[in-house]
């Protein structure tokens, strides 16, 4: 009966741990280090999606911005509303073996997102293109 109980705790945990991510997250541009948008990030068909929702105003961009360097489906499509994150697939620990485009330059990374441990109000979000790699940390809002 003990170990029914710790596996059904240690489910529940984990299960728990992959729903966490879900929400809207505030995202940071890496140079200015001043708030950029805010992502909802989803899951359908028991993989995780996300799409922008709303972007911080910044100086030189359109109000109704699109996403004109992207060479995929998502050329041209507004940036509210497109979806940057696609078909990460939960480990047991992590997010990862999805995508995520950055609308600004058009370029598509694998990636990989976990919470940050400890303090789920952090989201480790880290693109890769190969070998190479670059981590952002995304903030929780409501």
């Amino acid at each position: 009966m003990k170990n029914l109980i710790s596996a059904l705790i240690l489910f529940l945990s984990m299960n728990t741990m992959a729903q966490s991510c879900v929400g809207k997250w505030v995202t940071i541009d890496d140079e200015t280090n001043k708030k950029k948008s805010i992502v909802e990030l989803y899951k359908s068909d028991g993989k995780l999606y996300g799409k922008i929702t709303y972007l911080f105003p910044r100086e030189g961009r359109e109000p109704n911005a699109k996403c004109t360097k992207c060479t995929d489906d998502r050329k041209n499509l507004p940036l509210i509303g497109l979806q940057i994150v696609r078909g990460l697939k939960w480990d047991g620990s992590a997010w990862e073996d999805g995508t995520i485009i950055d609308p600004e330059n058009g370029k598509l990374y694998t990636v990989k997102m976990w919470l940050e441990p400890g303090n789920s109000n952090y989201l480790n979000v880290r693109g890769y293109i190969g070998p190479f790699y670059r981590t952002q940390k995304w903030v929780k809002t409501e």
